[in-house]
């Protein structure tokens, strides 16, 4: 008898990833913008392609590793570092240049940054000013977008092209009325930064916002010109939670053994902890019983109804509501788990996908680009 597959492992339903770039690249071109799909989550030159149906396209990283693959591979020419600049990725940004004519926009929120990043550059820079659209994570308010303009096109290596924001907040709720309203706010930051900008004679020519839920119920993007969402390509519980999709859309999920029962807990035991999930619960807040992933057949993927209530570092726990569930997942058998937050459990260290069909069986195995350097 064969072994079977050693797990954890990393599966992509390939048919749910294509609908679900589909659905992305039709939204974008309703409200007349640019998709420049982010790949923090995807991390991965196949999907890359497939998220702009075959061919290369825009891209948003997150590192200079994933900006450095994508551009070697010839997956994207026009790529975008959504993560603040520093001097130190400088030289790597300029190699991208030289080697593969790569345009990579860099992205500041101070002064102080474009003046070091002035500093150090040995070749221009094509530079976004980062615009805080209320989520107070990164960025200056919009009425202070201009003094960082006013830095960056003075400077002799930089090159202002325009602004950005990222509308993180609006997973903060799961009222569509709620989030119509951040996509709105996240729209009028940027786009009154840039009318400001051009206003005191200064190009502002790109104006970029996203986040996977504003970019599903924005009432409209007038004034920008590209839309950035990256989680929306494969899915997971968190943004299920929040009625952004169904679990037919959910493209990623953990293979995981049955490695033991604990009847004496009356639960299962599987061989995908910490490591392999992550210990992010971010559904919870509006799924309370997901904790930290919800079970699929091992096969087709159909929901069960167990989730995996606690995880140590390579084990899960997985209480059943009776007996019956230790003859029906014997010790060996297989099932899947569908994460509460694809971005960290993909970064688990897997190096791969285990791509696979709507049967579950394998297609193919795509690379990951984990890592800074």
């Amino acid at each position: 008898m064969s072994a079977g597959p050693d797990t954890p492992r990393l599966l992509l339903d390939r048919g749910r990833l294509e609908a679900n770039a589909a659905r992305l690249r039709a939204r974008a071109a309703a409200l007349g913008v640019g998709f420049r799909p982010h790949f923090k989550t995807a991390k991965s030159v196949e999907v890359a392609l497939l998220s702009h149906g075959g061919a290369p396209g825009p891209a948003t990283v997150s590192t200079m590793k994933e900006a450095e693959v994508l551009a070697a591979s010839g997956a994207s020419s026009d790529i975008l570092l959504a993560a603040t600049a520093i001097p130190a990725r400088l030289p790597r940004a300029e190699a991208l240049a030289r080697g593969h004519g790569t345009r990579l926009l860099l992205v500041v929120d101070s002064p102080e940054m474009a003046e070091l990043l002035d500093a150090a550059a040995t070749a221009p820079h094509e530079v976004l000013v980062e615009v805080d659209c209320g989520e107070h994570r990164a960025g200056v308010p919009p009425e202070k977008a201009i003094g960082v303009a006013r830095a960056i096109h003075g400077a002799r290596n930089l090159r202002l092209m325009g602004v950005m924001t990222h509308g993180g907040h609006s997973y903060g709720s799961d009222d569509l009325a709620r989030i119509a309203e951040v996509a709105e706010a996240e729209r009028a930051a940027t786009v009154s930064a840039a009318e400001a900008i051009r206003a005191a004679g200064m190009p502002a020519p790109i104006v970029s916002v996203g986040s996977t839920p504003t970019m599903l119920h924005a009432r409209h993007l007038s004034g920008v010109t590209e839309v950035r969402a990256g989680v929306s390509l494969f899915w997971d519980l968190a943004q299920m939670s929040r009625g952004m999709c169904g679990w037919d859309e959910l493209a990623l999920s953990v293979l995981s053994t049955v490695i033991g029962h604990n009847r004496a807990a009356r639960a299962l035991i599987l061989d995908a902890g910490a490591l392999a999930l992550s210990k992010d619960v971010t559904a919870n807040a509006f799924a309370p019983d997901t904790a930290y992933g919800r079970l699929g057949e091992a096969e087709s993927g159909a929901a069960l109804p167990l989730h995996v209530s606690a995880v140590h570092q390579e084990h899960g726990t997985v209480p059943v509501p009776d007996e019956s569930w230790f003859d029906r997942l014997p010790v060996g058998s297989l099932v899947r788990i569908y994460p509460n937050h694809a971005c960290i459990t993909a970064a688990g260290g897997y190096g791969a996908y285990d791509v696979v069909d709507a049967a579950g069986r394998p297609l193919e195995r795509w690379a990951r680009v984990d890592g800074w350097h």
